[in-house]
């Protein structure tokens, strides 16, 4: 059957074009119960079980469907995700609507109905002959939506009964929200019920009730109805002001050391108000970390300056104002008026970022109470009231609460309990925890993107030899660190007949695994790396590929993309060529294994002989790129023994760095400068590449007063002088001095990202003081490395492009996902060694202290805050007074030197 609707446009032309929309309707669309007689010839995917096991209900006693409406999808998400809750019909109509409203929900949608065991079922009620309904003349879009809902539940009831004669037949029980639509539902015979009806019904499982979603603002208010903050404006007078310049759009980011101050990040090219400063409650309006804001500038007389006080929020349950109000009033005291920045107001939400989030339950002090205050993990978060029946089963363990909404007259948000992940300090749930707050992708992956593996057994095939070279014969070999399974890169080095040197780089061919737009492909550009956590690794692609297929293991045969050069003995590049190959390496050695050969007076092998070459090469190379002002920084990487048993950390020890080391990072550094020439040569608008921006001058204030403090005088005005400068620190009373500084030297430094060339003029890569720079080196855990290898594929005519590979603004979307995945990666590693380590501060009182001073501290932790335990250092003997730098993991943002550094060992 065809529908068809015709209608006029206006053309920019002046022009009229008419327009014919066919719709079509069919009557072989399933209704999804397995065993139906009416449809079973039309049945596809995951079906509805035929006599739904369900959960008890005091209302539906009988067996039953549920079909929930739009906003039970998007609010209640967390209750349809909870194992109790099966056999639900999800309409096509309910499903556009969510996936137009919100991505993060449709997609947990999506994967419930994957979820067989969940037996959600998609009726394509649109399509369907019995089901589809015209838009009536004067009907809004939302109206007709919920009476194409209201048809299908009913269609749905009438066709259950021609199921079974059964008196007993299964019900469909339409769940809505929406008090009107609900009435009308139950004015046309559907059995209809609010979620929280519905779910209260379920008298076996009271547990459910604690993760509904708090909806309505006015029943969850407390006792008092006082408006503490003020209205929040309307979408549509917030973009009036924007756009006429009365208020500002920002990024709001709250303070971690005082909850009652942050900052608006303002979006846009106005460098003056680039921040704003926001303090006090009623200021701060309701915002929460990361939300887009509306920010009114306040009269440069109510101006403030960024607060030194620490504050952290230990109220209670109620709602009492006025000892925040006199908190604020500490907040600054005798300012100077040079430290006053820019300052306003948040007066409205433009779009909120809630997430799910970790932390523990504030038990309330009032007996019986089933209202309790849940303090996030992240000290940026505000706590949240929940109410729950489990209160004494949650206390001391690490839970997850959603934020539901924040009414004017509550002091803070209200939300629901989702999950109960374990008991504080549990290793496994730390570590959870750590992933979660740090937004890590985690979860196992899914059938479908495990789908799109080869089929083991896999070898190399005559198809896959096309375009590739077979370079098998060479002696090539890999060196990493022990335990390394994903092994990404290997190397060789011979001499010509002509007397020079021919050296090779050989990356893992992840691509030719890969391809582009497929769910494996999908998951990985969204992992975005692989995360090395202190006892675990969160693979960016199924351990198929990473720890087999794609990793270059000694003695298999393996397919790369191979970076070859011909150079003097002197290092100097003569030619340069690029090729997908066939490889076998002939060993995998560790960095110590590698030196060991190297070192030896009696090995003289192919293997040992190439390494020989390739560290003669690798020192040239190095004082060369030192020479021309790259920077040699430092941080204290930390490796953990684990118990085998346990899998317990029981002793660290500071990595060390050998020869090797050095020698595979230079290979590593001139395969993706040479890379990153050739794919800007071929793509100089659809290039990816990374940049390393210079730091202002403020970031090294720290540093430099530093040096005064040792008499040393340091420039910073550019790569090369600040090298030179961190050359000239020595001690011989002192030999770690010089390590120390270059640890604060890579404190002060940007972060380094990635970019589309063709949306930046910027390329260079301060660190490495190189003109252009990409990753093409590490396809196995970095995503842009892929895209790097699809490039180059294209540029040497090895493989066919794709329409998102040109596109310059896909890739700036991409690029900016993979900088967050990589920062939070960062700090997901650097929180995972906290952890383990209990990474130390020092708190000294009431004495004059220098950097660098020799201190003598005792160690102890303190456990008085179970969800931030922290190792106190209590000054024992001052050397020579002086304060000590606090004991921390350092900010390692640039490239300088890809050492694998991520790559804890497991």
């Amino acid at each position: 059957m065809l529908k068809s609707r015709t209608f006029l446009k206006k053309t920019r032309a002046g022009g009229v074009l008419k327009i014919v929309r066919e719709h079509y309707l069919r009557d072989d669309i399933g209704c999804g119960a397995s065993g139906c007689t009416e449809c079973c010839s039309a049945q596809e995917g995951p079906a509805l079980e035929p006599r739904p096991r369900d959960p008890e209900s005091s209302l539906c006693p009988q067996p039953h469907y549920l079909l929930p409406d739009t906003n039970v999808l998007l609010h209640q998400i967390d209750i349809l995700e909870d194992p109790v809750i099966r056999n639900v019909i999800l309409l096509q109509t309910v499903l556009q609507e969510v996936r137009n409203r919100s991505a993060p929900v449709y997609k947990r949608i999506r994967d419930l109905i994957s979820d067989l065991s969940k037996h959600f079922y998609t009726f394509t009620n649109e399509h369907h002959r019995e089901t589809y309904i015209e838009q009536k003349q004067g009907e809004n879009a939302n109206d007709r939506n919920d009476r194409a809902i209201r048809v299908a539940a009913k269609w749905y009831n009438e066709h259950m009964k021609k199921i079974t004669t059964d008196e007993n037949h299964p019900q469909v029980i339409f769940i809505t929200n929406d008090i009107k639509n609900k009435e009308k539902a139950i004015e046309e015979g559907i059995p209809a019920y609010t979620c929280e009806e519905y779910i209260k019904s379920l008298t076996a499982n009271p547990e459910l009730v604690d993760r509904l979603a708090c909806l309505s603002d006015e029943g969850n208010e407390i006792e008092s109805r006082k408006v503490l903050f003020p209205e929040h404006l309307p979408l549509s007078k917030l973009q009036q002001g924007i756009k006429s310049g009365t208020y500002l759009q920002g990024t709001f980011r709250a303070s971690r050391e005082n909850y009652l101050e942050a900052t608006v990040w303002i979006h846009g090219d106005d460098e003056e108000n680039r921040e704003i400063i926001i303090q006090g409650l009623k200021n701060l309006n309701r915002a929460v970390h990361e939300d887009i804001v509306a920010v009114e500038l306040l009269p440069r007389s109510q101006w403030v300056a960024p607060s030194s006080v620490v504050l952290q929020d230990e109220g209670q349950n109620g709602d009492d104002v006025e000892d925040e109000e006199e908190k604020e009033n500490t907040l600054n005291t005798a300012i100077n008026v040079k430290m006053l920045r820019p300052s306003g107001r948040v007066v409205g939400i433009i779009k909120r970022n809630w997430r799910p989030f970790c932390g523990m339950l504030s038990k309330s002090d009032i007996k019986e109470s089933r209202r309790h205050l849940f303090t996030p993990a992240d000290k940026r978060i505000p706590r949240i009231r929940i109410e729950t029946r489990q209160a004494s089963t949650l206390e001391g363990q690490r839970i997850i609460v959603a934020i539901d909404g924040w009414p004017k007259n509550s002091r803070y948000p209200n939300g629901h309990f989702v999950k109960n992940l374990g008991a504080v300090g549990d290793k496994e749930t730390e570590t959870e925890v750590l992933l979660l707050e740090h937004d890590v992708p985690h979860q196992p992956f899914s059938q479908a993107v495990l789908g799109f593996l080869p089929k083991m057994p896999w070898s190399i095939t005559e198809e896959d030899m096309k375009n590739r070279e077979d370079l098998r014969h060479l002696c090539v070999c890999s060196v990493d660190p022990p335990k390394c399974t994903d092994i990404d890169d290997a190397l060789h080095c011979r001499e010509l007949e002509n007397g020079n040197l021919e050296v090779g780089v050989h990356i893992a061919d992840v691509s030719h695994f890969i391809r582009p737009g497929n769910a494996l492909d999908q998951e990985s550009a969204k992992r975005g790396t692989t995360v090395y956590l202190c006892e675990k690794r969160i693979d960016m692609v199924p351990e198929l590929l990473s720890s087999n297929l794609c990793s270059l293991r000694s003695n298999v045969d393996r397919l790369a993309f191979s970076c070859i050069w011909e150079m003097n003995h002197n290092a100097e590049i003569l030619k340069t060529r690029f090729t997908k190959s066939a490889i076998n390496s002939k060993a995998s050695l560790t960095y110590a294994e590698a030196q060991m050969r190297i070192d030896s007076a009696t090995m003289n092998d192919d293997i040992t002989t190439s390494l020989r070459g390739l560290n003669k090469l690798a020192k040239i190379l190095k004082r060369r790129r030192i020479d021309a002002g790259a920077l040699i920084l430092s941080s204290p990487e930390v490796r953990f023994h684990v118990d085998s048993e346990t899998h317990d950390p029981i002793d660290l020890q500071t990595k060390e760095l050998r020869e090797t080391n050095s020698m595979v990072e230079e290979f590593m550094l001139l395969a993706n400068v040479s890379v990153a020439k050739k794919i800007h040569e071929e793509f100089s608008e659809h290039a990816l590449l990374r940049k390393h921006p210079a730091p202002p001058p403020s970031n090294y204030e720290v540093l430099v007063k530093a040096a005064k403090s040792k008499n040393l005088d340091f420039k910073t005005d550019s790569a090369k002088a600040l090298a030179d400068s961190l050359d000239q620190v020595e001690s011989p009373n002192f030999p770690y001095l010089n390590t120390l500084f270059r640890i604060l030297a890579t404190r002060c430094m940007m972060q380094a990202v990635y970019f589309c060339s063709g949306m930046d003029n910027d390329f260079h890569h301060y660190g490495l003081a190189s003109p252009i720079y990409t990753h093409f080196t590490s396809p196995i855990r970095r995503y842009a490395d892929i895209i790097v290898h699809r490039l180059l594929a294209v540029a040497i005519g090895a493989d066919s492009t794709y329409p998102d590979l040109t596109n310059k603004h896909k890739l700036a979307d991409l690029c900016k996902n993979l900088n967050f995945r990589h920062k939070m990666a960062q700090y997901a590693q650097r929180a995972s060694v906290a952890f383990h380590t209990q990474v130390p501060s020092l708190k000294v009182e009431d004495t004059e202290f220098h950097i660098f001073d020799k201190v003598k501290v005792k160690i102890t932790l303190d456990s008085s805050n179970l969800q931030h335990q922290k190792i106190r250092m209590s000054l024992i003997e001052p050397q020579i007074p002086g304060i000590s730098i606090p004991i921390d993991s350092p900010n390692s943002n640039t490239d300088e030197p890809e050492k694998k550094r991520s790559k804890l060992e497991n």
